[in-house]
C-alpha cells in the first residue's frame, strides 16, 4: 500500500497586532510578502530522474534553486540526480551552471556563494532505468542523508521528478515503488506531458501507474496552470461583481485561445513529428486554459471542487465538427532530416470547440496553435457582442474585448470605444490597462515550474491534472487525432513567419470573430522620474 499523504499544518497565529506604519504608501505587514511555512515538516529529498536531460538542466532544476535562494525550501534539503549518463558530482554541477540564475538572491549575500551551497546540495547517481542496481544506491544514498539531517521517529519527505520521456515511466515507477518508498513519511511523484497519444495510450499509462501510486501521490503536470495570469483567472472572474452578469452567451460573441511561436521545431523534429501541435499544446495546454475560463464557481478552492467543476466542463464539450477545423505546416519543416519526407504532422492547427450547456451555448471556443508564425504569444481573448443601438456609428472601430496575455510581456487589458480627443464627436479605440511588469515593479513574478513544485510539497494538487479529467480530455480529441494521423485532413502549407494558413482567419470570420484592422496592443512604457 502507498504511504498516505501527510496534512499541511498552517503555522501559529500570533496574538500581537502588526505595527502600523505612518507611511500610507506602505503595505500593512499583515499584507507583505512572507516566507511560505507550510513546507516545514521535516527532512525533505528531492530526486530528478533524467537529471541530464534538457527539461531537468533549463527548468526543473533552476526551479528548484529559485525556490532554495528565495528561502521557500528548508535546510534540511537535499536534492538527488539520476540518469544514465555516467559522470561525476562536479560535471553534473559545471552543466548545471550556465543555468541557475542568481538575481533574486538576497542583496547582502554572494551570488557566487549562493549557487555554491545550492551545488554542494546535489548529489548525482549514475543508473538505468530498468534496474534494480541504481535505485537500491539511489535509496541508500537518500536514507544517509535523511539520518543525516534527522533522527529515527522525525517524518521524512520524499518527492521524485520524472523528466523523462513517458515511455520510461512505467519502468521508473515500478523501480520506486519497488525499492525508493518513504517508510517515514510521503513519497510524491511527478510526471511531465504528454500523457499519452490518444485515449486507449493514455488509460494504459494511466493503470500502470494507478497500480503503483494513488492518486493523491501523483502530481500529473501541465506548466501551463502554474503561470501567473493563468492562476488570476480564477480571481479575476469570482472576486469581482462586474464580469459576473455579463461572462455568458447572452454577452459574448466568442472566446480565443491562442499560443504562437515565432520559430519552428529548433532541433526537436523527430520527437515533435510523433506528436503534432494538437497533442503538444492544445489537448493540454489550452483546454486546461479553456476549462478555467468556462467553468463554473466552485464551491471552494479546495483542490478537488476546482478539478471537480473543470471535469464538468470537459463533459460538456460536443464532439469537434471537421468543418470547423484548420490545419497546417509550415514550409520548411520536412527539411529537418529528423522529419519523415512524408509527414502529415500539423505545425498549426486551429478549431473550435462548443461546451453544450445553459452558460455557454452557442459561443465558440476557438483554440489556435503553430510554430513558425509571425510572432511569439499566448493569449485568452474574449470578444463581447455589439452593443445594440449603435448611435455612435462604431462598429467600425472594432466590438469590446477582454484580453489576458499570458505570455510574455503579462498583461490584462479590455479594449473600450472611447471618445478621440479633439472638438469631433468621434469614436475610437482604446483600454483599460493592467500591464504586470508597469504596475508589479517590485515583485518578481515566479516561473511556473517554481510555484508548480512548491504546490507539490505543500500537496495542493489544485493545479494538477487529474485522472478523470485526462480521460475525458481524450475523449474529446482521439477521434480527430486519429483522422489527422490517417491522413484524411488536408495539412495546409503556410509560410515561416505568417500569421498561418488563411484558411484560419476565414474560420474565424465564419465563428463571428470580428478582428479589429489597424489597432495594436502597445505595452505601457515605465516614465523615468514619475511620481504620483
Amino acid at each position: 500500500m502507498g504511504v498516505t499523504a501527510e496534512k499541511d499544518v498552517p503555522p501559529a497565529v500570533e496574538d500581537a497586532a502588526p505595527a502600523v506604519s505612518d507611511d500610507p504608501c506602505e503595505k500593512p505587514e499583515s499584507d507583505q510578502p512572507t516566507k511560505d511555512k507550510s513546507i516545514a515538516g521535516g527532512c525533505l529529498s528531492l530526486i530528478v530522474l533524467g537529471a541530464s536531460g534538457d527539461l531537468a538542466k533549463k527548468k526543473t532544476f533552476p526551479a528548484i534553486f529559485n525556490l532554495y535562494k528565495q528561502g521557500f525550501l528548508p535546510d534540511e534539503m537535499h536534492v538527488f540526480g539520476y540518469a544514465r549518463s555516467n559522470m561525476t558530482n562536479e560535471e553534473l554541477h559545471e552543466k548545471l551552471l550556465r543555468y541557475l540564475k542568481a538575481e533574486r538572491t538576497d542583496p547582502t549575500t554572494n551570488p557566487e556563494d549562493v549557487r555554491k551551497q545550492f551545488l554542494n546540495k546535489i548529489t548525482y547517481i549514475h543508473g538505468a532505468y530498468d534496474a534494480d542496481e541504481g535505485f537500491i544506491k539511489l535509496n541508500e544514498e537518500i536514507l544517509r542523508l535523511e539520518r543525516e539531517e534527522s533522527d529515527d521517529n522525525s517524518p521524512t519527505r520524499r518527492l521524485f521528478y520524472l523528466a523523462l520521456p513517458p515511455s520510461v515511466y512505467p519502468l521508473v515507477s515500478k523501480q520506486i515503488r519497488k525499492h525508493c518508498m518513504n517508510q517515514r513519511g510521503w513519497t510524491r511523484v511527478i510526471v511531465e506531458k504528454p500523457f499519452g497519444k490518444d485515449l486507449e495510450s493514455s488509460e494504459v499509462l494511466s493503470s500502470e501507474l494507478g497500480s503503483l501510486f494513488t492518486e493523491d501521490q501523483l502530481y500529473r503536470i501541465d506548466h501551463y496552470l502554474g503561470k501567473e495570469l493563468v492562476q488570476n483567472l480564477l480571481v479575476m472572474r469570482f472576486a469581482n461583481r462586474f464580469f459576473v452578469p455579463i461572462w455568458n452567451r447572452d454577452n459574448i460573441a466568442n472566446v480565443q485561445i491562442v499560443f504562437k511561436e515565432d520559430f519552428g521545431t529548433q532541433g526537436r523534429g523527430g520527437y515533435f513529428d510523433e506528436y503534432g501541435i494538437i497533442r503538444d499544446i492544445i489537448q493540454n495546454h489550452l483546454v486546461q486554459v479553456l476549462c478555467l475560463v468556462a467553468m463554473e464557481k466552485p464551491v471552494s478552492l479546495s483542490p478537488e471542487h476546482v478539478r471537480d467543476e473543470k471535469v464538468k466542463v470537459l463533459q460538456c464539450i460536443e464532439p469537434i465538427n471537421e468543418e470547423e477545423v484548420v490545419i497546417g505546416q509550415y514550409e520548411g519543416y520536412k527539411d529537418d532530416p529528423t522529419v519523415p519526407n512524408d509527414s502529415v504532422t500539423p505545425t498549426f492547427a486551429s478549431l473550435v470547440l462548443r461546451i453544450n450547456n445553459e452558460r455557454w451555448d452557442g459561443v465558440p471556443f476557438i483554440m489556435k496553435a503553430g510554430k513558425s508564425l509571425d510572432t511569439r504569444k499566448a493569449e485568452i481573448r474574449v470578444q463581447f457582442k455589439d452593443v445594440p443601438g449603435d448611435i455612435f456609428k462604431c462598429k467600425k472601430q472594432g466590438r469590446n474585448e477582454f484580453v489576458m496575455r499570458l505570455q510574455p510581456k503579462e498583461a490584462m487589458y479590455m479594449k473600450l470605444t472611447v471618445k478621440e480627443p479633439g472638438l469631433d464627436m468621434r469614436a475610437t479605440q482604446s483600454e483599460l490597462d493592467m500591464s504586470y511588469h508597469q504596475r508589479y515593479q517590485d515583485i518578481v513574478i515566479p516561473e511556473a515550474y517554481e510555484r508548480l513544485l512548491l504546490d507539490t510539497i505543500r500537496g495542493d494538487q489544485q493545479h494538477f491534472v487529474r485522472r478523470d479529467e485526462l480521460r475525458v480530455a481524450w475523449e474529446i480529441f482521439t477521434p480527430l487525432l486519429h483522422r489527422i494521423d490517417a491522413g484524411k485532413l488536408k495539412v495546409i502549407p503556410y509560410k515561416e513567419g505568417s500569421r498561418g494558413p488563411a484558411e484560419a482567419d476565414e474560420l474565424n470570420a465564419r465563428m463571428g470573430y470580428q478582428r479589429t484592422e489597424g489597432y495594436c496592443w502597445k505595452p505601457p512604457t515605465l516614465q523615468a522620474g514619475a511620481a504620483i
